[in-house]
This record gives C-alpha cells, sequence and structure tokens, in this order.
C-alpha cells in the first residue's frame, strides 16, 4: 500500500431546493476541472433570504484530491 498525498479547496455551493443539492453542484462543478476526488467536508452552511424567506441555500464545502 503506498501513501497517498492530498491537497483541498473551498468552493461553496447554492441550490434553491436544499442543502443537499448545494453539495452535489459545488462537488459537480469542482469535478469538471479536479482529477482524484477523494472527500468532502462540509465548513458552512448558510442561505439567502428573500421577502422573508429561504431563496438559496449555500454550503462551503472543502474538497481533498489525490495529487498525481
Amino acid at each position: 500500500m503506498s501513501d497517498h498525498i492530498y491537497k483541498s479547496v473551498e468552493v461553496t455551493g447554492s441550490s434553491t431546493t436544499g442543502v443537499d443539492d448545494a453539495i452535489r453542484n459545488a462537488v459537480g462543478k469542482a469535478s469538471e476541472s479536479l482529477r482524484n476526488l477523494e472527500w468532502f467536508e462540509v465548513i458552512q452552511i448558510r442561505g439567502h433570504l428573500a421577502d422573508g424567506a429561504v431563496a438559496h441555500f449555500q454550503v462551503t464545502v472543502k474538497i481533498g484530491f489525490k495529487l498525481e
């Protein structure tokens, strides 16, 4: 078994439907330009309000990927 070295980046995804979709949007977008994604960690959950109601869920995630 070889040792693995990881790098991580933080990205924020948003969704009008929920936290799960916001996470999936963030990971999906990161996967378009990064390779070897291995894990994610939720750093922060917040939202945008409009007219006294939740308009968007915003989730910042740290995404780890294995260096080649």
